[in-house]
């Protein structure tokens, strides 16, 4: 048990900081080390690593993965970021409606590919105007995390929560999405006053095609559009989510445009392995005892993970520590029977992807806006993002405590 032990405390340190000094590791690397070294530790054979694995979880995000690319490719996102540029010379409305389509679009699909489509043209049309550029990829950031707690497929956690609980996908986003979009007009308005309220009109250059951005392809988008709204009816059926979006993706790999392997191309391995690593970690920990001699602990200083304030106060400090998708996974097997109990299950969701706003290395899609911004000429700083995410994300966690004492 020590040796597990040690294990899990290393990997979740490392997990904490991001990278480990010295070497070139990730937190996907980190998590894949640390179940790696817990089959050894604990002698597991193939069939016991592959138990451990949480299979209908991994298959749904790689389905979504497809579908998201395909989207990507068919310039449905560049089309869509485009079209709000034309209230630059409206500054606040501009601001309003991007974070609108930012978090509407994460709702149905991943908030990390948003983020990835939007920010390069939002960058090169912000350096074309007086529109001050950081305010508006912040507010990407924020709206693209805000509108990914909506949903059971707006993000990893989300996803995870959904496929163990079996959640109803109707209830889940009934239940989830009133806090999220107070969350999104409270980060707008918050942000809005940074910006002038009118600009002269400004002519945006033409944007060429690129990988970043590709031109919209009609009926690619529109494949992708109908596909995804298949998907969410199929998804209020009793069929399987990851049977249904594994056959929507196996759909869109046909086809006479688009390769086959630029799709594949655009599957995130990196978030797949991190999920692999936490899912042999989460199971050798329970397995020896520690996730329950944990919870024992807090319960013996008051702290019932079965209280539904303490369980999301919790989950907002774990989260900012080693990030909410390990959290969530710790939290789980803590969390009473989803057909008992379903609202214990969305506010997890809620609070642990609300918590990545505080910080910016809170979440993948903040490190993502900023490290593109980056490489296209616009610098975002740890203090420009925490003077707007710990103010908003304190008063959206504020709010979203009052809505759970009002609906939980």
């Amino acid at each position: 048990m020590s040796a597990i032990l040690i294990v899990f405390v290393l990997s979740y340190i490392g997990l904490a900081l991001g990278s480990i000094p010295g070497y070139k590791l990730d937190r996907s690397g980190i998590a894949l080390l640390g179940g790696l070294a817990m089959m050894v530790t604990l002698q597991w054979d193939s069939h016991q690593l592959a138990k451990a694995l949480d299979f209908p979880t991994l298959f749904l995000l790689y389905g979504l993965m497809i579908i998201s690319a395909q989207f990507r490719l068919g310039g449905f996102y560049t089309w869509v970021a485009t079209k709000t540029l034309g209230l630059m010379d409206r500054p606040r409305l501009f601001l309003f409606f991007m974070m609108l389509a930012s978090a509407l679009l994460s709702a149905l699909l991943a908030n990390d590919i948003v983020c990835l489509a939007f920010t390069p043209v939002l960058c090169r049309a912000l350096s074309q105007s007086k529109i001050p550029p950081v305010p508006c990829l912040i507010g990407l950031a924020l709206s693209s995390n805000l509108g990914s707690a909506m949903t059971i497929v707006g993000n990893p956690q989300n996803m995870l929560l959904g496929q163990s609980g079996q959640l109803d996908f109707l209830g889940f986003f009934l239940w989830c999405t009133p806090p999220a979009l107070a969350g999104l007009f409270l980060a707008w308005a918050w942000l809005a006053p940074s910006l002038p309220k009118t600009l002269p009109v400004t002519v945006i250059e033409d944007l060429s095609p690129s990988p970043l951005w590709p031109k919209l392809n009609l009926w690619q988008s529109t494949k992708a559009v109908l596909s995804m709204l298949l998907l969410l009816s199929l998804f209020l059926t009793d069929i399987p989510r990851e049977h249904s979006t594994l056959a929507i993706a196996g759909f869109l790999l046909i086809s006479r445009t688009i390769h086959s392997k630029e799709l594949v191309g655009l599957v995130d391995w990196h978030l797949l392995s991190l999920f692999c690593g936490l899912f042999w970690i989460q199971a050798a920990i329970v397995e020896a005892g520690i996730l329950q001699s944990g919870m024992a602990i807090l319960a013996s200083f008051g702290l019932d993970v079965q209280n539904l304030f303490i369980l999301n106060t919790v989950s907002v400090i774990l989260s900012n520590l080693v990030s909410n998708v390990p959290a969530v996974m710790l939290l789980i097997p803590s969390l009473p029977i989803a057909s008992e109990n379903p609202i214990a299950w969305y506010s997890l969701a809620v609070s642990s992807t609300l918590a990545g706003n505080l910080i910016l290395i809170g979440s993948i899609a903040n490190l993502i806006v900023v490290e593109q911004a980056k490489n296209l000429g616009i610098s975002i700083s740890f203090y420009d993002h925490a003077k707007v995410g710990i103010p908003t994300t304190v008063l959206t966690i504020l709010i979203f405590f009052i809505w759970l004492g009002v609906a939980g």
